[in-house]
């Protein structure tokens, strides 16, 4: 049986594809949007047997052209810029296309995997628990991962086959270089410190200190575990969050990029306090652009996740970021 997965070029995606060849699994559909030639990188090494178009695959899928061949959907698929204002688009390709894949994985009884986004909890002044009352998102980005949330919620009790949705956190790892700004911070303090020598962070604001803002980092590489372990276990339905359950500061990530290229130079690792005075480490303005828009502090809830089975270890902050920029020192 054949398995689809959406957003296939993005790093989620295409590190699920990845994953899903080192198991054996090559029956892949492989569905996005292509306007943009160069992501087609994310996909060169990995074993597909169809890709199709976004725009094109709701319509093969009302056509009939696959009932009876999909086993599985996921569907990593989405516009995930939270700068982006055009709710428009939004709703349209993140909200529409979810519940479309939904409603037709539903009446062929395929398993449905899904992303949501921890940008569902805002601020997340009320907390991190995957609860009506913790909800409140900053942008319409949010409110488009919400949405398909509240929806399924109000059928679980009608549910034909698997429904399970992803609020991932911070996510970073390798196949992420498409995304420019939208990139994750450990990418951005890489490409800082080969450019200049130095990983520039956001000064103080919201009651936090200079490189102190603090979320909820989490490699690729966990999430594409938890993806694959729901897969497996196709009777568990559910929102889950997907992030570590362990806030770190942005220095963390900052200082961990700094000293893993330091030890590629062969020189000795820095302290907080060394980095930034010999300067390779500096804060700038908080920009007036993100104020009252930003999340200064996330870290998931892992409750339900642990208590629907899944009880693997995530990476920290200093493992993974290291094993990620130890990759991209290869490349």
């Amino acid at each position: 049986m054949t398995i689809v997965v959406t957003g296939a070029a993005g790093m989620i995606g295409s590190n699920l594809i990845r994953a899903l060849n080192e198991r054996g699994d090559t029956d892949i559909i492989a569905v996005d949007n292509l306007t943009r030639g160069d992501k087609f990188r994310n996909l060169v090494d990995l074993q597909i047997s169809h890709y199709i178009d976004k725009t094109d695959f709701l319509a093969e899928l009302a056509s009939g052209r696959w009932d009876g061949q999909i086993s599985a959907v996921l569907h990593q698929g989405a516009c995930s810029d939270t700068m982006e204002h055009n709710g428009k688009y939004m709703m349209e390709n993140n909200y529409q296309y979810t519940l479309g894949l939904f409603e037709w994985c539903q009446s062929e009884e395929v398993q449905f995997i899904y992303a949501s986004s921890a940008a569902t909890y805002g601020a997340g002044s009320n907390g991190f628990h995957e609860d009506p009352e913790c909800e409140a998102p900053l942008n319409v980005y949010g409110y488009s991962k919400l949405l398909f949330d509240q929806v399924l919620r109000q059928r679980w009790d009608d549910l034909s086959a698997q429904a399970v949705g992803f609020r991932y956190f911070n996510v970073y790892g390798p196949r992420e270089q498409h995304k420019e700004r939208m990139a994750s911070v450990a990418f951005h303090n890489f490409n800082q410190y080969r450019a200049t020598g130095k990983v520039k962070l956001f000064g103080e604001y919201g009651g936090y200190p200079a490189g102190g803002h603090t979320r909820d980092f989490i490699s690729v590489d966990d999430v594409v575990k938890v993806n694959l372990w729901f897969l497996d276990n196709a009777e568990i339905c559910g929102v889950y969050n997907v992030g570590t359950g362990k806030a770190q500061p942005f220095n963390d990530v900052a200082l961990t990029v700094i000293n893993t290229c330091r030890a590629a130079e062969g020189k000795s690792t820095l302290t907080l306090a060394e980095a930034l005075a010999e300067g390779v480490l500096e804060y700038t303005e908080f920009p007036d652009a993100l104020k009252g828009k930003y999340q200064s502090f996330t870290e998931a809830d892992l409750t339900l996740l642990r208590e629907a089975g899944y009880d693997e270890p995530f990476l920290t902050v200093e493992q993974g970021v290291q094993s990620y920029v130890q990759e991209l020192l290869r490349k």
